[in-house]
């Protein structure tokens, strides 16, 4: 069977504007308008809590009629605690921790020796299931969270009632036990034309703007499901637009999503995307610098991307990115190729990278991202579980007892 590269450059087509701005303070969106809760209105959660195992029943997918781009227009929203628009939200009730899952636990150099990785399979792998199912199917093979890719089959970010669509995953993810990353790599969730389009480097300001609200729209989804950081990518550079302009453009865009972030506590970690302005771990540091080093702005760190462009080995990259790191990928893949595939089909040596991300005592999920593989998800997520679980216990220390050895 024949691949094709997981994500390949598209034409940018001119766009229409998109959907016109929310009224209601309390809907998730839009990013333009801030916070979605006034502060004298916004519910206050306990320090170092995590949120809510939040009520409701499962919603039937949003019949709203299709924005200007093909996708619904966000409108308003009810209040997070279900209330609808227009009226004072409930108050908040105390509750106790998340299952299994810290909620944003800090992910940098640890100190106590090797932390226990803990494994995720993003749903990007997973769309011919339901989230539901799928839920139920990573929880069943025993993987610890979800690489959750905000998209119209699997809690749409642009639907009327994704505030209940949201309880009802907070809800599922708590029953199951399973942490959770959002992810925002949906190919055609703005634009049915164009693929990841548009992006935060657009020429059009008003469409730059419709990414950054999908991004605070999702920041806003993760800190209601308790989820450890929200992935991002910069997008590929327009063609006529200088390198320069380009990084203005990705600093500018990219303020009011971490504004959101800040306000949420939850980290933005931005992943270097080959072939996207934004590709290296070098390039990282630049909009790192261009920003100011905001204590908010983090990395997600794909090791297959590593092994694909990166001049250091996938497990120097690790201990490289170590300080920044907010959420890891993992897939094999050959050098100069972006093809993300299956475990065992690449070329990574993957003990050394997970011994590598081990030491570091980043506490966040390793996700699996295979995207390209959903015809046969739920097989490649049964598969790729236990060779992770083979290749972090080979990279455990020999004269460490009563830990498993590589060959059980």
């Amino acid at each position: 069977m024949s691949r094709t590269p997981d994500r390949t450059p598209g034409e940018h087509a001119s766009a229409t504007p998109g959907p016109p701005p929310s009224s209601d303070p309390h809907a998730y969106g839009p990013a333009a308008t801030g916070p979605s809760w006034p502060p004298d209105e916004r519910p206050s959660r306990p320090s170092g809590a995590n949120p809510a195992p939040l009520s409701g029943s499962r919603t039937a997918p949003s019949s709203a009629a299709p924005g200007a781009q093909g996708a619904p227009s966000p409108g308003p929203v009810p209040h997070r605690d279900g209330t609808p628009p227009g009226t004072a939200p409930r108050s908040p009730r105390a509750h106790p921790g998340r299952g299994t899952a810290p909620r944003r636990l800090p992910p940098g150099p640890g100190g106590a020796g090797p932390a226990p990785i803990r494994f995720g399979y993003g749903t990007n792998g997973l769309a011919d299931l339901r989230l539901d199912d799928a839920l139920g199917l990573l929880a069943d093979l025993g993987y610890d969270g979800v690489g959750l890719t905000l998209d119209h089959m699997h809690l749409d970010p642009l639907a009327d009632d994704l505030a209940a669509r949201t309880r009802h995953v907070a809800r599922r993810l708590d029953t199951l036990g399973l942490g959770v990353t959002v992810e925002t790599g949906a190919r055609y969730v703005l634009d049915p034309r164009r693929k990841h389009g548009p992006s935060l480097l657009d020429p059009d300001p008003g469409d730059r703007d419709r990414r950054a609200d999908l991004l605070v729209r999702a920041v806003r989804v993760a800190a209601d499901l308790g989820a450890h950081a929200v992935h991002c990518f910069s997008g590929i550079t327009p063609q006529g637009t200088d390198e320069d302009t380009a990084w203005k453009r990705l600093a500018e865009t990219l303020a009011p999503v971490l504004d959101a972030a800040a306000t949420e506590g939850v980290p933005l970690a931005v992943e270097p995307e080959p072939g996207h302005l934004l590709s290296t771990l070098a390039d990282f540091h630049t909009l790192r610098r261009a920003l100011g080093d905001p204590e908010h702005l983090g990395l997600t760190l794909d090791i297959g991307h590593c092994q694909c462009l990166e001049p250091l080995p996938p497990a120097e990259c690790v201990r490289a990115a170590a300080p920044w790191l907010r959420h890891v990928q993992i897939e094999d893949m050959r050098r100069g190729v972006h093809e993300h595939l299956p475990f065992g089909d690449g070329e990574i040596d993957f003990p050394p990278v997970l011994e590598a991300l081990a030491a570091t005592g980043y506490q966040g999920l390793t996700v699996v991202e295979l995207p390209r593989h959903s015809h046969a998800g739920p097989q490649f997520a049964a598969h790729s579980l236990p060779f992770l679980h083979r290749a972090a216990a080979a990279a455990l220390p020999a004269d460490r007892p009563g830990e498993p050895s590589a060959t059980h």
